[in-house]
């Protein structure tokens, strides 16, 4: 890996769609593919720089792919991005990297992802680990999220995003403690936000996937902060009534990205649920 500014880039695969799909691959042995969340400057390595090198220390081969229209993956401004367009090209990038079977990470957007994945292609995906996954509420009560309308006002303005902005963004509405809003991750997002045309967020569209969560035949792993600000509660009885090989863990103290507000509890949780289902 080679670093341009403050984030890595790695290896890039040209999916049979025609794009581009840049991502981190490192280490060896079961594959372990991360798929990051959505908003400004969003990236795999920015959401989980501190989790993929403890499972690959740990003996696993981590992929961490960058979704069309974020990191250094191509960024079309012709098409919309539904779930299934996200879906194509995380499994297209799959293919050039040679992987059958794996256990898909997603956290937000990327967890709706790793749901599509999983009920698309139930044979490539052998257990799910989720985070505030997208595809359990009906836009109405994501609308009503006081970290959403954050980032709507924000982003919405028309005024500049400045660093102070976006670091009381990432303090105020997406973590509980805002100590975890680092000038680096501030940093690692703007480099990202100066090469994003904003396409992707205007025209991203998740479905509600409640309804197909019975069909989820693997094992399933769920993190819920219970001080999120972006994902509505219905999200927390959506998954736990519907999903049937499932362990849902709770986290007091935490707000949208628990992998990096509780980084250990959350890779040791993974770990003894890669090695023990």
């Amino acid at each position: 890996m080679k670093m341009i500014g403050r984030l890595p880039e790695d290896k890039y695969a040209d999916c049979a769609n025609g794009y581009r799909i840049h991502y981190i691959d490192q280490g060896e042995g079961e594959v372990v593919v991360f798929l990051h969340g959505s908003g400004p400057g969003a990236s795999g390595h920015s959401n989980f720089k501190g989790n993929y090198p403890f499972l690959v220390e740990a003996g696993y081969r981590c992929i961490v792919t960058d979704h069309i229209g974020y990191g250094f993956s191509d960024k079309p401004d012709d098409r919309d991005h539904p779930l299934s367009f996200f879906v194509e090209c995380t499994k297209q990038t799959l293919d050039v990297a040679g992987v059958t079977k794996c256990t898909v990470v997603g956290n937000s957007l990327g967890g709706a992802i790793a749901l599509g994945l999983a009920l698309e292609y139930p044979d490539l995906v052998e257990k799910l680990i989720l985070m505030a996954p997208g595809g359990l509420s009906e836009l109405p009560e994501y609308q009503q999220m006081p970290g959403m309308q954050k980032v709507f006002a924000v982003f919405g303005s028309g005024e500049p995003v400045t660093h102070e902005v976006m670091k009381d963004l990432f303090a105020t509405g997406l973590m509980h403690n805002p100590a975890f809003a680092t000038d680096e991750l501030v940093e690692e997002r703007t480099q990202i936000m100066a090469i994003m045309n904003g396409h992707v967020m205007a025209t991203m569209q998740v479905p509600v996937l409640v309804d197909r969560l019975p069909e989820l035949q693997c094992p399933v792993l769920g993190f819920w902060g219970m001080d999120e600000q972006m994902m509505p509660e219905g999200g927390i009885m959506a998954l736990a009534k519907n999903v049937k090989h499932l362990r849902l863990i709770l986290v007091t103290e935490c707000g949208h990205w628990v992998m990096v507000e509780h980084e250990g509890m959350f890779n040791r949780a993974c770990l003894d649920f890669l090695q023990h289902g």
